[in-house]
């Protein structure tokens, strides 16, 4: 399956009208359910194929955001054999209180892999939570930039030393 024909494919799997709140709290008329496409197996692996050649050659760990960055995150780390951490919006409180599950990422090249980035803040908030931890984070790999116009306006993700590449943008998926 090809770029265009994915794109039509993730459109037709989760695009949905209506009245939605976002969680930056934005209001939108439109929604991305991203689960749609991560649920359905030939989909979530073609996306992740397309991710595969967006991934920074120096990236030593992948790290899945919970909840919808996860699955995204495995399928690339299986695509890639790279290794990944899963994160947590917050630290456990029990057993090893981690917020990061999977290998150790001090002094390690960590490509951060969310579903969709609409502010990026919850972006920035688990990256600083990686650096603290040692991460050397620069790049944001997403599956869908759901920003109306990227590059403009407030760039939470440029302020905090982090680039964006998408697999798709709202003009790759919207007809």
């Amino acid at each position: 399956m090809d770029r265009a024909e994915l794109a039509r494919e993730v459109y037709r799997a989760c695009y949905l009208e209506g009245e939605f709140v976002l969680r930056s709290g934005q209001r939108a008329n439109f929604y991305f359910d991203k689960y749609q496409f991560e649920a359905a197996p030939t989909l979530l692996a073609a996306v992740a194929e397309l991710a595969r050649e967006l991934v920074p050659p120096e990236t030593e760990v992948l790290a899945g955001l919970e909840l919808g960055g996860v699955p995204i995150s495995t399928a690339l780390s299986l695509a890639t054999g790279l290794p990944q951490v899963l994160v947590r919006k917050q630290a456990k409180t029990y057993g090893t209180a981690k917020l990061a599950e999977g290998p150790d990422v001090s002094g390690r090249r960590t490509l951060v892999v969310e579903d969709v980035v609409t502010t990026g803040g919850q972006v920035v908030l688990s990256t600083e939570d990686l650096r603290a931890r040692g991460a050397i984070v620069d790049t944001v790999l997403c599956a869908i930039d759901r920003r109306p116009d990227p590059g403009q306006g407030e760039d939470k993700l440029a302020a905090a030393g982090l680039r964006l590449v998408p697999v798709f943008t709202l003009a790759d998926l919207l007809p």
